[in-house]
Parts: C-alpha cells; structure tokens; sequence
C-alpha cells in the first residue's frame, strides 16, 4: 500500500492556544491578571469540572484566592488569563479525560492534557532528585526550585513509541497485554531508551513484544498522553504475517493480525473499550479498540481508511 498520513492531529494536539511563556517570567504580570483570570481545578483522580454540556467549566480565580497561589500552574492567555490547580474534592458535574476529552473542543482538550501532566509531574517532584531537598513552584508552576540552592528542575515528559504494524497491504497486528481482557487490541507501544533513537526503538519494542523484525519505521505525528506525562510518538512500520509471533518480554499476552474489513466493521460499529469498563460481552465481536482519545485509535484509523 501507499504511503499513508493523519487527516488531522490526534485529539489532544490539535490545540493553537497560546502558552504566552513571557508572562510565567514577570510575576507582577501574573498577579495583575488574576482578578480576572480563570481557574481549572483537578482532583488527584484526574477528574476535572464539567458544564450540562460536558465542556471545561472553570472557576473565576478571585473565588479561589486574592492572589495565585503557590501551587497554581499558569496554562495559557487566551480572552483571559487560565490557570490549573490541584484540589482535593470538586463539586457538581465532572468528567475524566479518558472517557470525557472527546467531547472538548481542540483547544479545552490540549489545555486539560496540559493542566493534567504538568500537575502530575508535581505530584511526584517534591524533591530535588540530585540530594532530595525540598522542591517549590516557580516560574508560574513551569519549574520547581531547590529551596536552598536555587537550583530549577524542569517538568518531565516521558518519550514513548507507538506504532500501527502493518503488512503493505490489507492486515495490521494488534496487540492485547496480558492484563487485559479478551477482545482488547491495541497497536504495540514502549518507551524509548536512553542512547536509541526513535525508529530503534520502534524495532526495538516490536521485536520485544511480538518476536517479528519490523522495517520501514516512518513517522506520522505525535500526541501528549498525560497519564501521567508522556509524549506519544506515532509510527507506522512493515512486518511480515507468516513470521512466528512469539512473547518475548511477557508483556503482551496475545497478538492478531486482523483485516482491514475487521477492523473496519469494528470502527463502525463506535465499539471502544476503557480500562476501568467491565469486562466485555464473551460473545461479542472478537475485535475492541482503543478510546477515540488516544493516539492507538488514530493510528488505527488512518491505516484502515488509507488506500491499499
């Protein structure tokens, strides 16, 4: 088959807002912009407000405190000033990103993964990794600094390959790990490691996971997985069907090379499955994908829609 593109981002980087990076440097800015600022609030679940019609519903920021708070993240300028914050409990309608993002529009679905991995790295850089002294905020949430040397940590985004494995032609290889239940499939994924460039990695992972030697690793885009802070990094490559499949690492606990008419019938069909739903129906199809969320469902797309 031809070669094969998005259409569009993936969901979560289709956003333009502006990250207006000057304003995070000039703390008198920062205030003087509060009082009519916006705040998104998050509990540690990762759920976040919604309105009736499931989009972001933030909170003015005078209602949270006369001033940002320490640990406010400054997000964007948009008509306003917007914020996020880690809160303990919210009221009324939430959602979670994993089920409610696709119901954002582009930008309110890049500011939620924003607000998401940039409190999530928080959560767990409290203390400087070189001597394990006390970490704060600074720079509008963009850093952590070392209370006694000054010294700034930078927030940490995790590269991750994803790739949708291909044979040239009508089948793709989907993978299901081990912990999930049958019917599950996804593309195959892995993080990438230190001293390896990306198309390794995409050999790498795949040979690790399902025994094949993939060729042709091409890139097609990438998308934030804030769970909690990756960058997905989409490929496609080329692997031959009649090569044993074998479980190196015990990751994956069982891989299929589908048709394209498959998983087109499952696309239709609107099935998606998540990792909190029950487990699924044993006489239903034999084929569920990926939430419209993520960059898996995609790379899945893009494949079965592209001309053989």
């Amino acid at each position: 088959m031809g070669a094969f593109v998005f259409d569009q981002p993936p969901l979560l980087s289709r956003g333009t807002f502006d990250r207006a990076d000057e304003i995070r440097d000039d703390p008198a800015r920062m205030v003087s912009g509060w009082s009519t600022a916006r705040v998104l609030p998050i509990d540690p679940a990762g759920r976040y407000p919604v309105t009736e019609e499931r989009a972001l519903r933030w909170r003015p920021a005078v209602e949270i405190a006369d001033a940002p708070p320490q640990d406010a993240v400054f997000l964007a300028h948009t008509d306003t000033d917007l914020w996020a914050l880690r809160v303990e409990t919210l009221d009324g309608r939430t959602a979670d990103a994993r089920r409610g993002a696709a119901r954002l529009s582009a930008d309110e679905a890049g500011l939620l993964a924003t607000a998401l991995g940039i409190l999530n790295w928080h959560a767990r850089a409290q203390f400087s990794p070189v001597d394990g002294g006390a970490t704060r905020p600074a720079r509008g949430g963009w850093v952590r600094r070392h209370v006694e040397t000054g010294e700034d940590e930078f927030p940490r985004t995790d590269p991750a390959i994803i790739t949708v494995v291909h044979d040239g032609a009508d089948q793709i290889l989907l993978g299901r790990q081990a912990v999930w239940p049958a019917r599950w499939y996804s593309t195959l994924a892995g993080f990438v490691e230190p001293g390896e460039s990306l198309e390794q990695c995409v050999i790498r992972e795949v040979h690790e996971e399902v025994g094949i030697t993939v060729t042709d690793p091409r890139y097609l885009g990438s998308q934030p997985w804030p769970f909690p802070r990756s960058l997905m990094l989409g490929f496609a490559a080329v692997g031959d069907p009649s090569e044993p499949l074998r479980f190196l690492d015990g990751e994956i606990g069982d891989a299929v090379w589908f048709h394209r008419d498959e998983v087109l019938e499952a696309l239709a069909r609107g099935d998606e499955w998540q990792r909190d739903d029950p487990e699924p129906d044993a006489d239903g199809p034999r084929l569920l994908l990926p939430g419209s969320i993520s960059i898996a469902h995609a790379l899945i797309t893009t494949w079965a829609h592209a001309t053989p």
